[in-house]
């Protein structure tokens, strides 16, 4: 047996082999290093040999099989904003058997990732694209998009401790970035507010409240880089414009050579699911920071500018 497979002919070399990892990744099936623990577990197949190192490249006229499944051709790179409820987990499997995110979209929808997670009981806005190499690059620190919530705390808050969250903060030998952090109102023993932040490690909101002795009862993700959630109903799905997610990831697209898909208009509504705990997002009049029912918002979510809009930090 061996790794080894076909080598390209000049034009297929001209259109770039890959690795192997980025090869499942970019068909959407997984991230690269999902890829590699799979080649490791034997269930990858090229040019009928099992793969049992990533160090592995393709060009155009390896088969490659995987879970005894022909790889599916690369289709144009497209992302997707969904708004997700509460009570679903971000992953393509659970152990315990609770409903997930992908359980719920619908039918029409591709082979998708997410970009990124969000924990069982947090709602709002996530990413989702079938190109694993693009969730990859938008998850990185260093591509420097900001990660914004929405955030409701049982508690009463010290503005100042808010405010040194600026420097960064250390809980439990884990070093947390500057992390924005806005008090919009206090409401009796609750409050609400605007946190925004750039690494969206495990957990990082939660445990940086609770360093504060705040305890998170909602939280709300509105915004991912230059994404917003908007108006955007629970469990709808809204494709990405070609050219905003051209414009907005240029360098993405710059450095691989290609250009994104031309997408679908409209969108499409997920499969039935139980309503969650609460007063829907979808209806936000009354709450901090809601928005005006009759705004529009443009192609990347975000609700036109006026007396509503969070204040400038």
């Amino acid at each position: 047996m061996t790794d080894s497979v076909t080598d390209p002919s000049p034009e297929e070399a001209s259109g770039g082999p890959e690795r192997i990892a980025k090869r499942l990744a970019r068909a959407g099936l997984c991230s690269r290093r999902d890829a590699e623990r799979w080649i490791a577990d034997g269930r990858v197949i090229v040019n009928g040999a099992v793969l049992t190192t990533p160090a592995v490249v393709v060009g155009p006229r390896d088969t490659i099989v995987v879970d005894g499944k022909p790889l599916p051709s690369l289709e144009p790179t497209r992302l997707w904003r969904y708004h997700k409820p509460e009570g679903l987990v971000t992953s393509a499997r659970d152990e315990k058997g609770r409903q997930t995110v992908f359980d719920v979209l619908p039918a029409d929808l591709p082979r998708v990732i997410s970009v990124g997670r969000l924990d069982l009981t947090t709602e709002g806005l996530l990413l989702l694209t079938n190109d694993g190499e693009l969730a990859r690059f938008l998850e990185l620190p260093t591509t420097g998009w900001a990660r914004k919530y929405r955030v409701r705390v049982n508690g009463f808050v010290n503005p100042d401790r808010l405010m040194g969250l600026a420097r960064g903060v250390a809980i439990d030998g884990i070093q947390y970035g500057p992390i924005e952090a806005v008090l919009d109102r206090q409401q009796g023993a609750n409050a609400w507010l605007t946190v925004t932040l750039r690494e969206g490690k495990n957990r990082e909101v939660r445990n940086v409240m609770e360093s504060m002795a705040l305890t998170v009862n909602r939280l709300i993700r509105v915004a991912y880089g230059p994404f917003q959630l908007g108006k955007l109903e629970r469990g709808e799905v809204e494709e990405v414009p070609k050219r905003v997610l051209r414009d907005q990831v240029s360098k993405f697209f710059l450095d691989r050579g290609d250009e994104p898909a031309k997408p679908n208009t409209g969108t499409a509504k997920a499969k039935p699911q139980p309503k969650p705990h609460g007063k829907p997002f979808a209806k936000p009049a009354g709450k901090p920071g809601a928005r005006g029912e009759g705004e529009r918002r443009s192609p990347t979510g975000e609700p036109p500018k006026g007396r509503h809009e969070t204040r400038r930090r």
